[in-house]
């Protein structure tokens, strides 16, 4: 197949998985061996859907291919075996065993017999090979590591594991371009030529004679989204596509948070078509840039991306499709409410954050200015570290004298960085704190900023220009961008309240950051000095903290009122708009209230001395737990990244960790190792000490034996000759030549 043809099939596949025809997708991803679908195809293992696997795989490669694919099959093949052993189908295990196995036995007959054999165990793990073997679901994941680690090594992938890089509905820009190329070719084009099909080349001649050719606005039915085609539920395997499904995001609220803008329709939203610099206002706030020193502009190509985008998202039928409700895959038993364990932490509790890979790693600041990192895996406090000022030398005039008017210190936000080597902590205090983590039991100290006037109320990271970065907010009114050297990157001014809180996000390839101050306004800014480009009012006007669910296709609110009343809510990104409320908090709140996210899939906040759980697409409250009662009025929450642990404070200044049935089995792994490991150094101990006594004791037998065989006569001689040596010892040695 031809260069251009096989870019037409990429173009396909971008356009189908826009259009959310999944299957589809997948079957062309199989028929025509271009793409390897690595999502698709761990999705399906974790199902355990093998003959969907085996189907897909054979668009790829085969069995005797080479041994790297032999080795594929031979994994997935024999995890169906002893599946179906471990479900005790012995007829079923029997048919893959003589259907699907029976190939490989040409290669390692041996292998093959061993294989075999475990039909006559009544439980296959008596095999010692098999005894570690644990669940289905570990046991899925575990064979999916290594079937990755296959197919990355396996030469017939190469090339196929990485969707090329493409602009959004890069099939309609080409069939846009194509269609004004057609107009203007018309010897009488008319200003607004009606396009109603795409099977025929495009041409129109007015009744009234030739007219210029003008620059030409398509009709957005002419090749926008039919409305017949039924939404069908998220799923993005390639990352333009997931940019795709959210392009005008941000450029949704800017727009609407300016009605009087002029924009130009267009056909479709990566429209080619001149529009004229005055059709657009891309700022609700223009004013010329900062030269504040210590400030750096990034690259202004993501503004200049957004300008586009703004340009062509009036384009209705492209912007404003619903969000189709999910079916359930999950239960109410996915949910973590069990209490897996509590513990004690001895100072109020302020914020928490697992690490995003070592998922039972936590990470608690507390109100006296304290941070600890605890494996709640092992129930064990790894380090602590009080506040102190690391150098005080640095800090500003104003924060030494408010440190000794006033010692007393709290942790406002602790949070992890996404790749999970360093810790950020925001203090009540002008500053922040970034230590470094590299995996022991220690904590290093890296990086102290005096970094606003008064509290600092949020922190967060970023990755603008690909450039790992602290964003921070504070009772100064301001946000402040930091690289890890303590370099000032950007300073966001415009909020007239304090900011409480930070949400920095992305979205194809523009960065941008939602900021919330305590008076309600919900503000947007570029990584830019241009200023905020929204300006919107949160439900209930008061405090309030904004989050994306994991994937971050969708954005959530959640904060309370002066007169306490609570509001959960989702964002129409696309409109600027509140989408969902949900429903469930029962009394006037004393505080904010706390919300996390997890899975895609579920929302918990903390209110009424109870943690509540809503399913994202129903604003009904799912279920509640009151975790076996402790629980403050304004429970913080934090899920762990996998959704399995949740942790919660408690009234005695403790935390609790909630957990699913997935969590504690895996708590109860580590335990096991812990457990293992401690009995594993008890013993050798107990050996050591054993060969110790061991010795002494021979060493005495052997002395009392050897005293005992010696008579009285010999033993007289024995002490005269050691007297005799003795007196030798004090007497002096003779000079040489003495007589």
């Amino acid at each position: 197949m031809s260069s251009l043809s096989r870019e037409l099939v990429f173009l396909i596949l971008q356009f189908l998985d826009e259009e959310k025809f999944k299957e589809s997708v997948h079957r062309l991803e199989q028929e025509s061996g271009f793409f390897f679908n690595m999502k698709y195809f761990e999705e399906k293992a974790l199902a355990g859907e093998w003959d969907e696997i085996e189907k897909y795989l054979s668009g790829f490669t085969k069995v005797d291919d080479n041994r790297y694919s032999m080795k594929i099959f031979f994994e997935i093949r024999k995890q169906k075996y002893l599946e179906a052993l471990d479900r005790h189908d012995r007829a079923k295990a029997v048919e893959i065993l003589v259907k699907d196995l029976k190939v490989f036995s040409t290669f390692n007959e041996e292998l093959f017999k061993e294989i075999t054999q475990l039909l006559t165990l009544e439980n296959f793990r008596e095999n010692e090979q098999l005894s570690k073997y644990g669940d289905t679901r570990s046991a899925r994941t575990i064979m999916l590591v290594e079937l990755k680690k296959l197919i990355e090594a396996n030469p017939l992938f190469r090339d196929k594991l990485v969707f090329p890089s493409l602009k959004t509905s890069r099939l309609r820009t080409l069939i846009n371009q194509s269609l004004n190329w057609q107009h203007q070719l018309c010897k009488n084009p008319r200003p607004n030529p009606d396009i109603k099909t795409l099977f025929v080349d495009h041409s129109c001649s007015p009744p009234n004679g030739a007219r210029a050719p003008t620059p030409v606005t398509l009709p957005v039915a002419a090749v926008a989204k039919p409305a017949t085609y039924a939404p069908l539920g998220a799923h993005a395997p390639f990352p333009p596509a997931v940019a795709a499904a959210n392009a005008n995001a941000l450029a949704g609220w800017m727009m609407n948070a300016n009605p009087s803008s002029s924009i130009q329709s267009s056909v479709v939203a990566a429209s080619s078509l001149p529009v004229q610099p005055n059709q657009v206002s891309v700022l609700k706030h223009p004013r010329a840039p900062s030269n504040t020193l210590g400030m750096i502009d990034y690259p202004s190509s993501d503004h200049e991306q957004l300008k586009k985008r703004l340009r062509a998202s009036q384009s209705v039928d492209e912007a404003t499709y619903p969000v189709p409700s999910q079916q359930a895959t999950w239960s109410l038993d996915d949910l973590p409410r069990a209490v897996a364990c509590t513990m004690h932490q001895g100072s109020s509790v302020v914020s928490m954050d697992f690490h995003p890979f070592h998922h039972t790693l936590l990470v608690v600041g507390c109100g006296d200015g304290e941070i600890t990192l605890w494996d709640v895996g092992l129930r064990e406090r790894l380090v602590s570290k009080p506040f102190k000022i690391w150098d005080m030398s640095n800090c500003s005039m104003m924060l030494q004298a408010a440190i000794v008017k006033d010692s007393s210190i709290s942790v406002s936000r602790v949070a992890w960085s996404p790749d999970g080597n360093f810790i950020g902590v925001a203090f009540t205090k002008h500053l922040i704190h970034l230590y470094t983590y590299q995996g022991s039991n220690d904590l290093c100290q890296s990086l102290e900023i005096d970094a606003h006037v008064g509290g600092v109320n949020d922190l967060a990271f970023s990755y603008p220009n690909k450039q790992l970065c602290i964003v921070t907010c504070g009772d100064d009114k301001l946000i402040r961008v930091w690289d890890l050297s303590g370099r000032k990157l950007f300073q966001f001014e415009g909020h007239e309240a304090p900011v409480y809180s930070v949400c920095p996000h992305q979205k194809e390839n523009i960065h941008f950051i939602f900021s919330t101050a305590v008076d309600g306004k919900i503000k947007a800014w570029l990584y830019d000095n241009v200023g905020s480009r929204v300006d919107y009012d949160a439900p209930g006007l008061w405090c309030t903290t904004m989050l994306y669910s994991a994937d971050g296709s969708r954005l959530f609110s959640c904060g309370t009122s002066k007169e306490g009343d609570s509001y959960l809510v989702e964002w129409n990104e696309s409109e600027g708009a509140l989408k969902r409320t949900y429903i469930g908090f029962r009394k006037k709140s004393a505080g904010v209230v706390q919300f996390d996210t997890t899975r895609n899939r579920i929302l918990a906040a903390g209110e009424d001395n109870q943690i509540k759980f809503w399913d994202m697409d129903n604003v009904n409250m799912l279920t509640s737990t009151e975790a076996e009662g402790g629980l403050p009025s304004l429970p913080r929450l934090r899920f762990n990244k996998e959704g399995n642990l949740l942790v919660v404070t408690t009234a005695d200044q403790g935390i609790k960790i909630l957990a699913n049935a997935d969590g504690l089995r895996a708590l109860r792994a580590i335990e096991t190792r812990a457990y293992e490991t401690s009995r594993a150094s008890t013993e050798m101990k107990i050996r050591t000490c054993a060969c110790i006594h061991l010795i002494i004791f021979i060493f005495v037998m052997c002395m009392s034996v050897f005293w005992l065989t010696f008579n009285i006569w010999s033993k007289v001689l024995l002490l005269r000759f050691l007297a005799y040596l003795w007196v030798q010892r004090q007497l002096p040695l003779p000079l040489v030549g003495e007589p």
